[in-house]
C-alpha cells in the first residue's frame, strides 16, 4: 500500500456523476418543482441527498490541536539500537518504515493562524509490521503541567472567555501564576522566547517530553526519551514578524510545508534517544516521570537512531490529515508507557477523543488502518460505519472450536520492570517547595543570554501579552519571572508600562 492510504474502490472510473447511491444525474443543477417557477418537491432525492450531506460534511474539530498540517514519509534506521529496543522497525540498519506526521498548534481553532504563539504538536504514525505506532509529541521537550487532572482547566484558560468569546490574558495568566501551577514556568520561558513562534514546521524539533520504557529482546529495559531534530536548522520568528504574517497569510506554515514537498525539497529530521537506567533515575534531583523537566545532556547524551524524511503530500487533506487519529496508546512490542501520570491519562483520552470525533470504528478509516501488519480481533466489531466486513461469520468471542495464534505469550511486558506497592491515595503534584521547579528555567535564561537579543525578546513578548491583564495579575507575572531572574522581572515591568494602553494582547 502506498504512503497515501485512500480507499477509492467505490469510485467510478468513467467519471459519470451520480448521487451517493449511484443514481446517474440527468442534470446536477436541475431541481424538481411544481411547474417552472413553483415550489420545490420533497421527492427530489438528489437535491436532498446533496444538501443533507453538505450539512454533515464537517466533523468536530479536535479540542486542542485543531489547526494542523501533515504529510507522509519514511523512517530509515541509521544506527543499531537493538541493545535498547527490540521493536521490528529498528531490527536492521537501512530498514525503512512508512509514516504520517501531523504538525499542529494547540490552543487555536481550526481556522487560527499558523504563526500563533503556541506549542506545536509533532504527531507521527508509523505503519510498522507489528502494528501502528504513534509518537504523539510536541516541539518542546517539556509541558505546562504534571497533574493530568489539570489538563482541561489549563486548555480552557488558553481558549476563549465564556462571556466575551475573546482570548483573555487574565484567564491565561491567572491560572499559570497561581502558586501551585508555577511548575509551568520552564515551559513559559520556552513559549515566550522566540522559540514559541517557529518560522516553519520544517525548522522545528520534536520531543517525546514524556518518559517511556523500551526493552530489548533479552528483557533488559531502559527509560527513554526521544528527540527528533530538524536537519534544516532551527528558525524562529520574532513576535512582530509572527503577528504580521498571521495577518497576511494565516496558513503560512501549511503553504511552506506543502510547496517544499511538492517541488522535491523534502524536509528531514534525525532521531535520537536518551536512555536512563532505573538506578540512575533514583539519583535524579527530580522525578523521572516529571513532564516539566528535561534530562541533562551531559548526564544522558543523545544517541542517534535514524532519519525521518517527509517526501509525499496527501492526495486529500480531509481524508489523510483531518481524519488522522493519533494516540500514545498505539504502540508496538518493546515500547511501553512509563508511570508518568500525564502520559497515563493520555493513553485513554486520545483514543476516546477520536471515538467521539470520528466514531467507534475510526481505526477502519484508511489513514488509520494498520495496513502493514493487518488486524484480527473478532471481539472488536459492529458499531457505526463498520466497513471492513465485520469478520463475517467469525464468532464474536474466542470460541473453543477455533484456532487462534498468540505468538508472544512468553514476551515479558512489565512484570520484569518496576514493582509498585502502596495504598491508593490522592496526590496533587503542585509546584514544589523551594526552587527545584525554577532551576531549569534559570538555566534556559542563561542560554538565551548567549543568543543575540533573546533575553530582550522574552521580556518584550511576555510584557506585550500580559499588558491587557488586570494590574494584580500583571504583578503576579512579574513576581513569578523575578524568581527566574530579577532582571527579567524588571524588564517585563518596563514592557508592561510601555504597552499599558493596549486593550488586548497582540497574540
Amino acid at each position: 500500500m502506498s504512503a497515501n492510504p485512500t480507499n477509492t474502490s467505490d469510485v467510478r472510473g468513467d467519471r459519470v456523476v451520480t448521487n451517493s447511491t449511484g443514481y446517474p444525474y440527468n442534470d446536477p443543477f436541475a431541481t424538481q418543482r411544481v411547474g417552472q417557477h413553483g415550489p420545490l418537491l420533497m421527492q427530489d432525492a438528489n437535491l436532498i441527498d446533496s444538501l443533507a450531506h453538505f450539512n454533515r460534511e464537517r466533523i468536530p474539530e479536535r479540542n486542542p490541536h485543531a489547526h494542523g498540517s501533515g504529510a507522509f514519509g519514511y523512517f530509515e534506521v541509521t544506527d543499531d539500537i537493538t541493545d535498547i529496543c527490540g521493536s521490528a522497525m529498528f531490527s536492521e540498519i537501512g530498514k525503512r518504515t512508512r509514516f504520517l506526521t501531523r504538525f499542529s498548534t494547540v490552543g487555536g481553532e481550526k481556522g487560527s493562524a499558523d504563526t500563533a504563539r503556541d506549542p506545536r504538536g509533532f504527531a507521527t504514525k508509523f505503519y510498522t509490521e507489528e502494528g501502528n505506532l504513534d509518537w504523539v509529541y510536541n516541539n518542546t521537550p517539556i509541558f505546562f503541567i504534571r497533574d493530568p487532572s489539570k489538563f482541561p482547566h489549563f486548555i480552557h484558560t488558553q481558549k476563549r472567555n465564556p462571556q466575551t468569546n475573546l482570548k483573555d490574558p487574565n484567564m491565561f495568566w491567572d491560572y499559570l501564576t497561581t502558586p501551585e501551577n508555577q511548575v509551568a514556568v520552564h515551559q513559559l520561558m520556552i513559549l515566550f522566547s522566540d522559540r514559541g513562534t517557529p518560522a516553519s514546521y520544517r525548522h522545528m524539533n520534536g520531543y517525546s517530553g514524556h518518559t517511556y520504557k523500551w526493552s530489548n529482546k533479552k528483557g533488559e529495559w531502559h527509560y527513554v526519551q526521544v528527540h527528533i531534530l530538524t536537519d534544516q536548522g532551527i528558525k524562529n520568528l520574532t513576535n512582530d514578524e509572527a503577528v504580521e504574517i498571521a495577518g497576511k497569510n494565516p496558513d503560512y506554515c501549511q503553504q511552506d510545508l506543502y510547496e517544499n514537498i511538492a517541488k522535491g525539497n523534502y524536509p528531514s529530521w534525525t532521531v535520537y534517544i536518551q536512555t536512563m537506567t532505573e538506578e540512575q533515575a533514583k539519583k535524579l534531583p527530580f522525578s523521572v516521570f516529571d513532564l516539566t523537566k528535561v534530562w541533562p545532556h551531559k548526564d544522558f547524551p543523545l544517541r542517534r537512531v535514524g532519519k525521518m524524511v517527509m517526501n509525499e503530500n496527501p492526495l486529500n487533506y480531509f481524508a489523510s490529515i483531518e481524519q488522522a487519529a493519533f494516540s500514545p496508546a498505539n504502540t508496538v512490542p518493546y515500547q511501553e508507557p512509563s508511570a508518568d501520570p500525564v502520559l497515563q491519562s493520555r493513553l485513554f483520552a486520545y483514543a476516546d477523543a477520536h471515538r467521539y470525533r470520528l466514531g467507534a470504528n475510526f481505526h477502519q478509516i484508511p489513514v488509520n488502518c494498520p495496513y502493514a501488519s493487518k488486524f484480527f480481533n473478532p471481539v472488536i466489531r459492529d458499531g457505526p460505519m463498520n466497513v471492513d466486513g465485520n469478520f463475517g461469520n467469525e464468532p464474536n468471542y474466542y470460541a473453543s472450536n477455533k484456532q487462534y495464534q498468540i505468538p508472544n505469550q512468553d514476551r515479558p511486558i512489565q512484570q520484569h520492570q518496576e514493582v509498585w506497592n502502596g495504598p491508593a491515595q490522592p496526590f496533587h503534584w503542585a509546584t514544589s517547595p523551594g526552587d527545584i521547579d525554577f532551576v531549569q528555567a534559570r538555566d534556559l535564561y542563561k542560554v538565551l543570554g548567549k543568543q543575540k537579543d533573546q533575553q530582550e525578546h522574552l521580556a518584550y513578548n511576555i510584557g506585550t501579552h500580559v499588558a491587557g491583564a488586570d494590574p494584580e495579575i500583571q504583578q503576579r507575572v512579574i513576581d513569578m519571572f523575578s524568581r527566574v531572574d530579577e532582571g527579567l522581572g524588571a524588564n517585563i515591568r518596563k514592557e508592561i508600562e510601555k504597552n499599558a494602553s493596549a486593550p488586548t494582547a497582540k497574540i
